[in-house]
């Protein structure tokens, strides 16, 4: 019941809204609300006025509003219409080929292209302007965005899009896109980083054995344009799996190759999980703290790019975000990976089921009790 005044009349309740999905739906657009899609070169979109091009927003149920993901399509000798944004911006080419031209206030400007699988950062509050390049085919590309983290600390999207402020720790005009970059080892020498501004192809980058995540897999993590929010690529061979783990929101999963599934659970919910099958194109967003294992049934190597939190460079928590003992750290150390002797068995069970329907062999003989495979080709 409303709380009454010293006159009788009842005190208006106050409405809670959330001025990023207010701006989603001004900017007229089809929204996707979801978890995971199958394959985002099919998915059907709109025209989008601010950008100048076709797009849809895909809310993803696992980025619980902490970054966002948009796909644009580009068409034949087409161009969007130059922004700027106060929000970061990382961009995965899914097909076609272009350029994009970076500038800002104080006169530098880089122009580069870009094919499918290219990946880049627009740095912050750079202006970017891209074009299709090609004379026969769109240009299709997904963007994760930090957009809902800005909008709704700011609730003024005429701040966000239309201030002039050039960040020159970001973008000066010094720093390239031509693909040159730095190596580096995260603080805890577990993994290797490039740091750089544009990735030619993710699709055929350069990885380093990652043994800790299982599975005899490969990584490397990107930290790009100087952003809070970085990249990583892990593939794993034929006929294995990765162990299961949890982190906290927003890690967009984009299958570059391959063909498995991931299995998504919440804690002491195993009976409750979710399998979803994919292939390249598709992308899945695991729910804050929800353990998640990723399967390669097909018969060559799996690989995915993830486009999330995790700056090694710049500390920035997002609520769920891993605990201190890390993501390649046993639950029983008090990290978040569940080890392969401690999953449960039906985990295994399902995997070798779905590698004889492809008729593949499994391959985690020396890694998993139990298994009936083969060991890893050395």
């Amino acid at each position: 019941m409303s709380e009454q005044t010293g006159g009788g009349a009842e005190t208006p309740r106050m409405r809670r809204t959330s001025a990023y999905k207010a701006w989603q739906a001004g900017e007229g657009i089809p929204i996707y609300e979801t978890f995971y899609v199958e394959d985002m070169k099919t998915l059907d979109l709109g025209k989008w006025a601010r950008l100048g091009a076709d797009a849809a927003f895909v809310n993803m149920e696992g980025a619980g509003d902490s970054n966002n993901c948009y796909v644009a399509e580009i068409p034949v000798g087409g161009s969007t219409t130059p922004m700027r944004h106060l929000y970061e911006e990382l961009v995965y080419v899914l097909q076609g080929s272009g350029a994009t031209t970076i500038s800002n206030g104080q006169g530098a400007s880089h122009t580069f292209e870009w094919q499918a699988g290219s990946l880049f950062a627009i740095p912050l509050n750079a202006t970017f302007r891209h074009f299709n390049t090609s004379g026969s085919q769109p240009a299709r590309y997904a963007a994760v965005i930090t957009a809902p983290v800005v909008m709704n600390l700011f609730h003024n999207p005429d701040f966000v899009f239309n201030t002039p402020y050039d960040f020159t720790d970001r973008y000066n005009g010094e720093q390239g896109f031509d693909g040159n970059g730095n190596l580096w080892l995260n603080s805890r020498g577990v993994f290797r980083i490039w740091e750089t501004n544009f990735v030619p192809n993710a699709d055929t980058h350069q990885l380093y054995r990652r043994g800790n995540r299982g599975a005899g897999g490969s990584y490397i993590c990107f930290e790009l344009a100087h952003g809070t929010m970085v990249a990583h690529i892990s593939e794993f061979p034929v006929g294995t799996y990765k162990k299961a783990h949890r982190h906290g929101p927003g890690a967009n999963v984009i299958i570059l190759g391959g063909k498995g599934f991931t299995l998504l659970w919440e804690d002491g919910k195993w009976d409750e999980r979710v399998k979803v099958d994919w292939k390249p194109g598709s992308v899945v967003v695991p729910p804050s703290r929800w353990f998640h294992q990723h399967f390669n049934s097909g018969n060559e190597p799996a690989r995915y790019l993830a486009l999330r939190w995790g700056s090694n460079r710049y500390e920035f928590n997002i609520v769920g975000q891993e605990r201190e003992g890390g993501t390649d750290t046993s639950t029983k150390l008090g990290g978040d990976q569940i080890e392969y002797a401690d999953e449960d068995p039906e985990v295994h069970h399902l995997f070798e089921a779905e590698l004889r329907a492809s008729g593949a062999t499994c391959r985690m003989k020396a890694m998993v009790p139990g298994c009936t495979g083969v060991e890893q080709d050395s």
